[in-house]
């Protein structure tokens, strides 16, 4: 049981930052799916939650200790207007998992104003989705042999 509970903390810990690495690691470490969603999606959530709670002061206080001249649209921030521009707040949390990080995608619908209710819920949807169809093609594509031989 100690062992099992390093392994889910420490790939809960770099869910925090990276999704990716829940589903990847989860199955590394022979989880069932039900197992890397839960991992994978309080990971991710626990960085949404604080961020979005601390977002405002994170952006207040981050704008004030960077003092750099940056361009103020960057191809970046021009891409990320344009995906808000069309898909708004659910196109945003809907990306966050595969292109953002957590914390990214947090921070950006912070910045735009968005109610934290909405962000916790569309993030979490999100993070579900992501997590089920990320376990679910892990599997599936280590069921390739070729793919398997190169994991084992």
């Amino acid at each position: 049981m100690g062992d099992y509970l390093i392994t889910f903390l420490g790939i809960y810990f770099l869910c925090l930052f990276k999704f990716i690495a829940g589903p990847v690691l989860g199955f590394a470490a022979g989880y069932a799916l039900w197992e890397i969603v839960v991992v994978t999606v309080s990971g991710m959530m626990t960085s949404v939650l604080f961020f979005t709670f601390l977002g405002e002061w994170f952006k207040k206080n981050w704008s004030i200790i960077i003092k750099k001249k940056k361009p103020k649209f960057s191809k970046r921030t021009r891409n990320i207007i344009r995906i808000w521009q069309k898909f708004g707040v659910f196109g945003i949390a809907l990306l966050t998992p595969v292109i953002l990080t957590p914390i990214g995608g947090t921070v950006v619908l912070t910045s735009f104003g968005i109610a934290k209710k909405k962000i916790i819920g569309s993030m979490f949807i999100s993070a579900v989705f992501w997590s089920i169809v990320m376990g679910i093609s892990i599997e599936k594509l280590l069921q390739i042999p070729f793919l398997r031989n190169m994991w084992t």
